[in-house]
């Protein structure tokens, strides 16, 4: 949302048309997914209208669209069809085939509605040919969703479930794991409308382990449901009783009553045909009270509403005619006292102003005193990281960016250097799965306090991202940088952190260089050496963790490209392009910390050992 509204104030200030609608776009998105649905029509109404000033038919497109969705959204369909024809003619002058697709793709879904499935049919015909010239699976598989709800609705199952299968494959060629988890459980349910009980069961399956992945606990108690019906339908009363109830559990926890009404209904309907008429009955019974419930809110609400229109309107007259009558009388009375006022109001202004004048200086310098203050404690906090109280990523972002521009070699000659330092938390995942997220940020400011005592106070510490952080040492003695990663491993080894009686070790891969890497002499930007750490990093984790890889420099590199070294470092160490230093870590944080330092992918001096074996 911040985004969004920093796009739109910048579009206001530069008088940009187009990128004013596309931020006003995003934000109707986002009030939308708020729940906030009015607030969202009324943004995207206004984006269609910004919009239609510019000459860029595909912002056009997509405002059209947003504007005939919300339109449908609010149950105006003449309104709605007006709007989406008119972005399918647009995206047709503009010649781009995905503006095209967009536009047939929200029609058809209108039709759907509308419950006009002939001319729905006509135009998902085109919307397919269009999307297989898009040779984009992405838009396939959102065509063939599009397919399966028209096609469900206009009564055709197998087409529906033809469209369904053709969209899961898609899906996964793209390795979509959301959409393939959303269209296995429509799957599930497709058969299982069909009675075909035991393709039910086994979409409902893959739906859950799909859902697991990507942690969408909606797909998974959806699927339980479909398991349940289908199990009942099977003869497995009980199995399906068990597994219906916890997948209701999960609408019980959201407390989405419409969502409940009518998995309630159709689980009693499954009751019913299976001979439970006792389940069935307490199932209806509870799909009618829930009914009954948001019947009783909306009349409530209706009440209410029009109780306030009442009372506002009430009042509104009240102070209406209080206003009238009491302009009457203030009138006489302001007409009697003037002239006796008018005198002693001369005397007093003189006075009173020297006095006002020296209140609001003393104000005026309280309120700057007060807003230095805040300015100064804003400026902290949007620089810090919250739970750590190290520098956060905007605020090394900027730091960067404010010296691009000095000299990159600034330290004090060849022998002393910047360096920078990426750490990542080894099966930090573990550690919150097996202790819990407060046991996961007692270890992230356990080690922010290991970096204090660590590094040096000179040294820029920043907490870079969830389990990751980044040091920046300005200055360092360019043969002291394996000594430096050593003692983080160290250092990070031998503190333990102690959670509910538990002691937690805690280790971490790190990969460093110096700052800047200057291949051919000519220094990379901070965002590629940073990069490029990150791969060293990378080796660390994939050769085994509690180690740190550093990238010293580049060799040969003539010979090859940076773009190739950056694609794979630890080939292009491998070849002799670069000079790697590998630091392993002791098991306890104790001084048993080997070095190994090679150039071209093998351990230095070593055909077995500790560093070797690291490497292998």
């Amino acid at each position: 949302m911040q985004l969004a509204e920093e796009l739109i104030a910048y579009a206001r200030l530069n008088k940009n048309d187009v990128a004013l609608a596309k931020g006003m776009l995003c934000k109707a998105y986002i009030t939308f997914a708020l729940n906030e649905r009015r607030a969202s029509h009324l943004l995207a109404f206004e984006a269609e209208r910004i919009a239609n000033r510019t000459d860029d038919l595909p912002v056009r497109v997509q405002a059209t669209i947003s504007a005939g969705q919300s339109w449908a959204e609010e149950g105006n369909f003449p309104f709605a069809l007006a709007k989406l024809q008119a972005a399918v003619d647009l995206a047709r002058q503009s010649s781009s085939p995905t503006s095209l697709a967009a536009a047939l793709n929200a029609l058809t879904l209108l039709y759907t509605q509308m419950r006009e499935y002939d001319k729905g049919f006509e135009v998902l015909d085109e919307l397919l040919a269009v999307s297989s010239t898009l040779a984009s699976p992405g838009r396939m598989a959102q065509a063939k969703n599009t397919e399966y709800g028209l096609a469900l609705d206009a009564q055709q199952p197998q087409r529906g479930q033809r469209a369904l299968l053709a969209a899961l494959a898609l899906e996964r060629q793209l390795d979509a794991r959301g959409m393939v988890a959303v269209t296995l459980v429509n799957l599930s349910d497709s058969y299982l409308k069909e009675g075909d009980y035991a393709r039910a069961l086994r979409y409902a399956n893959e739906a859950i382990t799909a859902g697991r992945l990507v942690n969408n606990a909606q797909v998974e108690a959806t699927a339980r449901l479909n398991i349940g019906q289908a199990l009942i339908g099977q003869g497995r009363l009980q199995e399906g009783k068990q597994s219906v109830a916890t997948g209701l559990a999960y609408y019980e926890r959201t407390a989405n009553q419409p969502d409940m009404q009518a998995v309630l209904l159709e689980y009693g309907t499954a009751l019913e045909k299976a001979g439970d008429l006792r389940g069935a009955v307490t199932a209806y019974h509870r799909e009618r009270d829930i009914s009954n419930q948001l019947f009783e809110k909306q009349r409530q609400k209706a009440v209410y509403e029009l109780q306030e229109k009442y009372e506002a309107e009430k009042k509104q007259r009240q102070i209406e005619l209080l206003s009238r009558e009491n302009q009457l009388k203030s009138t006489e009375i302001d007409n009697r006292r003037l002239q006796q006022r008018v005198w002693w109001l001369l005397a007093l202004v003189l006075a009173m102003a020297s006095v006002i004048v020296g209140l609001l200086y003393r104000k005026v310098r309280h309120a700057n005193v007060q807003l230095k203050v805040k300015n100064q404690e804003l400026k902290r906090q949007s620089s810090r990281d919250p739970l750590t109280a190290l520098y956060n990523r905007r605020h090394f972002q900027e730091f960067m960016r404010s010296h691009a521009g000095k000299p990159q070699q600034a330290y004090g000659g060849a022998d002393v250097v910047g360096a920078l330092f990426l750490l990542d938390v080894d099966h930090f995942k573990h550690i919150n799965d097996r202790y819990g997220h407060a046991a996961g940020d007692l270890v992230l400011t356990t080690i922010a306090e290991t970096l204090h005592d660590v590094l040096r106070e000179t040294d820029m510490i920043v907490r870079w991202g969830g389990e990751e952080f980044l040091a920046f040492l300005p200055a360092v003695a360019r043969d002291g940088l394996d000594d430096i990663a050593r003692r983080i491993l160290n250092g990070m080894a031998a503190q333990d952190v102690h959670y509910q009686g538990q002691a937690i070790k805690v280790h971490v891969s790190v990969g460093f260089a110096p700052y800047p890497l200057a291949p051919l002499g000519r220094p990379l930007t901070w965002e590629r050496s940073v990069n490029l750490i990150d791969m060293a990093l990378y080796l660390a984790k994939a050769h085994g963790r509690n180690r740190a890889y550093g990238l010293r420099g580049f060799q040969q590199v003539e010979r090859t490209t940076l773009e190739a070294v950056e694609q794979d470092l630890e080939r292009a160490w491998r070849d002799g392009f670069v000079d790697l230093s590998v630091v392993l870590g002791g098991p306890d944080g104790l001084d048993d910390a080997s070095t190994a330092t090679t150039a071209h992918g093998s351990p230095a001096g070593a055909s077995g050992g500790v560093a070797a074996a690291a490497i292998s």
